[in-house]
């Protein structure tokens, strides 16, 4: 009974919060489960049937301070949970700016997982503490579930489109990764470890090539590649042409649809505009891209939109500044 746990060990930043959340919800609910049974016992006893109970029995009375009372304290505490889970979901929801971003892609029956810098790993996953990290995460075949019980995260993976999932740790160990949406015969097999590391020991992980988390080039690095044999670069052009928009700095604008509408430029939209390119054409442009499904997979797909992601533009400060400077060297 000395590794008996009811509740499993807290170790990142949003534990706290979640594990507040869930032992007021679970008191408010004893407490008014136990209320609830004492007075049904009570009442059962107080007026059970008796010979004399038409005689006896006072009159109902309405009373509408009671009334008013269990209506109003009853709404009060559910708008505290409403309140404190949404306040929870909103920092669950927000990875902050600094995350370290780490690929997840699932598939029957594991995990695989890819950092930004090129390691690469299977079922496991290396981290260091105190640092925020980012998991974007899709899946190559059915749902899954990506879940650590120790940081208290879980989101559905999910084929087709991307989520987003953030912690940060702040116990160094290892921790229990498992998938927690049936996946087929053998969803109880795919199960991992994450691995908390002071942030020296990560470095020196994450600069050494053994065991069963491989180098290999970065995604940024693939993307560039997979962007040039692809023969996109022919339409999208850095400085645009007449068969397709430039893709410098588009991720995070907003970009006006032929349609009218508008659509703000994130993952999900640049893998929709791969796989299915008629879906949202821009304005000013017309249908004629080719869909690239069945061309490339779950990886091939994060690494192109992580290079898309990369394109952003010459800072025209910057380049006042060189200019000013090549004009200073003239004139000396």
């Amino acid at each position: 009974m000395a590794k008996f746990s009811l509740f499993p060990e807290s170790a990142s930043t949003i534990a706290g919060q979640v594990d507040g959340l869930f032992f007021f919800m679970i008191a408010v609910s004893t407490f008014f489960g136990l209320l609830v049974a004492g007075l049904v016992v009570f009442l059962s006893i107080r007026y059970r049937r008796r010979s004399d109970a038409v005689a006896t029995d006072p009159p109902l009375l309405n009373s509408l301070r009671l009334e008013v009372a269990w209506t109003i304290i009853p709404f009060l505490i559910s708008m505290v949970m409403f309140y404190w889970g949404a306040s929870v979901y909103v920092t669950m929801a927000r990875p902050p700016d600094d995350a370290e971003e780490i690929f997840v892609v699932g598939k029957q029956w594991m995990w695989k997982l890819q950092h930004i810098e090129g390691r690469r790993e299977i079922n496991e996953l290396h981290v260091p503490v105190g640092q925020p990290i980012k998991l974007t995460m899709t899946s190559e075949d059915v749902i899954h579930s990506f879940y650590v019980p120790a940081f208290r995260i879980k989101a559905d993976v999910v084929p087709g489109r991307y989520n987003t999932l953030w912690f940060e740790a702040t116990k160094v160990g290892t921790y229990h990764l498992f998938c927690a949406e049936y996946c087929g015969t053998e969803h109880s097999k795919m199960i991992g470890s994450v691995y908390v590391m002071e942030p020296s020991d990560f470095q020196e992980w994450l600069s050494g090539g053994s065991g069963s988390a491989a180098r290999s080039a970065a995604p940024v690095e693939v993307g560039r590649t997979l962007f040039a044999e692809k023969g996109c670069v022919t339409c999208h052009k850095a400085e645009g042409s007449m068969m397709g928009p430039s893709l410098v700095g588009i991720f995070g604008s907003e970009r006006e649809l032929a349609a009218g509408t508008r659509v703000v430029v994130d993952e999900d939209y640049l893998r929709e505009s791969v796989l299915n390119p008629q879906a949202k054409i821009v304005a000013g442009y017309q249908p004629v891209m080719p869909t690239f499904a069945g061309q490339l997979d779950e990886e091939e797909l994060l690494a192109l939109v992580q290079y898309i992601k990369s394109l952003e533009p010459v800072d025209a400060r910057d380049e006042s500044a060189e200019a000013h400077a090549g004009q200073g060297e003239g004139n000396g």
